[in-house]
């Protein structure tokens, strides 16, 4: 009796000597798997587009400005954004047709998506013959090449809840503003305006294409029709 409650003691103070002395490891294989899977030092996980970001980026979808650096911030290129929609459709590229664009040549780094999406009426180019792939994009301008792209359902009315947008001139753009609404995809800048001027930054565009693609791939999607 005496030896089994030695061997119990024993075993007791073996096993808290194992605790002790073990290092506590899940938290740092969870911090060590959250670095991995993100490299940008830039994207915080406080910032609003940081789940579409690290999402879009480990599908191989986006990319950053280098290895390390994503500029969520920063103005997003009309060839940039032509690049990250081409991926998120997985769309071939490999015989595309020369839009004949004159500052597109075969050898730019976005000539195929940007003849891509040209191809399919997705995109077009400045009365000069232009295309701009370094210039801006502002945030109507993606409306209508998200519609586009993706074949969404247009908006039937031109009416939307953004007071911003209902000032606009242009119809069409109004129409694809509130398609994007109509799909979820966008809730706006504030709960009454869009800002349809304002440029697009690379972060915004991460969102937008997520829940894009997000709707693409749902069966089971209601569309909302705000008339």
């Amino acid at each position: 009796m005496f030896t089994k409650v030695i061997s119990v003691l024993s075993a007791g103070i073996l096993v808290a000597m194992v605790l002790v002395l073990t290092p506590f490891q899940p938290q740092t294989n969870a911090l060590s798997k959250e670095s991995d899977s993100n490299p940008f030092s830039d994207v915080k996980p406080n910032n609003s587009h940081y789940n579409a970001i690290l999402s879009l980026y480990a599908d191989g979808i986006i990319t950053g400005v280098s290895n390390t650096e994503y500029k969520p911030n920063s103005i997003i290129t009309r060839g940039e954004a032509a690049q990250f929609i081409v991926n998120a459709l997985g769309m071939d590229t490999s015989k595309v047709t020369n839009p004949g664009f004159s500052d597109v040549p075969t050898t730019h780094k976005n000539y195929e998506a940007i003849a891509a999406l040209y191809g399919k009426g997705v995109i077009g180019g400045y009365t000069n013959g232009n295309f701009g792939p370094s210039d801006s994009l502002t945030r109507s301008q993606i409306a209508t090449m998200l519609t586009r792209a993706f074949g969404l359902e247009e908006a039937t009315t031109t009416k939307t809840k953004f007071s911003d947008v209902n000032k606009l001139t242009d119809s069409n753009a109004k129409k694809y503003i509130q398609t994007l609404v109509n799909y979820n995809i966008t809730v706006g800048t504030t709960p009454t305006t869009f800002s349809p001027n304002m440029k697009l930054t690379r972060g915004q565009l991460a969102t937008f294409l997520l829940k894009a693609m997000e709707v693409d791939s749902d069966d089971d999607f209601e569309l909302i029709n705000v008339e």
